[in-house]
């Protein structure tokens, strides 16, 4: 009877072994996903960082028709990285919120788990995915923003002007909105897939900082748990910054938008 019950447990405790594994195993990588314009300068150094990460991720490129040749490096690049770069190509400059869209809806459909907003340029540092990535994974959070202005968050290589007006941005966002986020226009994040899964993909109107803004929002309304993660956040080396007064003024009447129209 003992041995009977003894080579019962051996068999379960095997059985869930190999389930884990298995499970393990069929579980996608994460996904990054980086917009891009134009960003000849940066876009083969970031792919080659990001694959040199001892984590694995899988990474999808959305350009939007860059005239600098961009999409044709990352083509190049697809060979050499099979099943791990992916790369979709719009026509037109349409715009980084919808450049995300189309990125998490194509994430959804293939099955990721795990999805990241990053940009092309450096200024989110690649090494950080693996904390964002903890931070959805062990630490509770839904979403783990990459924040500045949290404790032990910071900037390097701007001027102190601009540094004043992106946190003063951030401080008015939380004012009107009333959210409890210390960098509300980050664009450097982790979403379960779950927290996209539930949003209105499809109704998420704005395009630029705003859009940044809109997410956190939405996902705050929802219920989910948004974090945020200390990173340093360095300017640009190469190519050209794709911010504009279009999109600022899109930040600053958008945030009254979703606040008093219901969003």
């Amino acid at each position: 009877m003992n041995t009977t019950i003894s080579l019962n447990f051996v068999k379960e405790s095997i059985f869930k072994n190999f389930s884990l594994i298995l499970a393990k195993k069929l579980e996608l990588p994460s996904l990054v996903i980086i917009p891009t314009y134009n960003e000849k300068e940066n876009i083969e150094k970031m792919i080659r960082k990001v694959f040199s990460l001892q984590e694995l991720f899988h990474m999808l490129i959305v350009d939007d028709g860059s005239p600098d040749g961009t999409a044709k490096i990352v083509s190049n690049l697809m060979s050499e990285f099979p099943g791990k770069l992916f790369m979709e190509e719009r026509k037109g400059k349409l715009g980084l919120g919808t450049a995300y869209i189309h990125g998490f809806k194509w994430a959804l459909q293939k099955g990721y788990d795990y999805i990241f907003e990053m940009d092309a340029d450096f200024s989110h540092n690649p090494d950080d995915l693996v904390r964002l990535l903890d931070a959805c994974k062990n630490k509770g959070m839904d979403v783990a923003i990459g924040s500045r202005y949290t404790r032990g968050g910071k900037i390097a290589n701007w001027p102190m002007s601009r540094v004043m007006m992106s946190y003063f941005a951030s401080v008015y966002v939380r004012c009107v909105l009333w959210i409890n986020i210390s960098d509300t226009t980050a664009g450097f994040k982790c979403y379960k897939r779950k927290v996209l899964e539930s949003l209105d993909l499809d109704n998420i109107r704005f395009v630029g900082y705003a859009f940044q803004i809109e997410m956190k929002y939405d996902a705050k309304k929802m219920g989910f748990k948004v974090g945020e993660v200390p990173i340093t956040f360095t300017d640009r080396r190469e190519g050209q910054s794709k911010m504009s007064t279009g999109i600022f003024k899109e930040a600053f009447w958008g945030v009254i938008e979703m606040r008093f129209k219901g969003k």
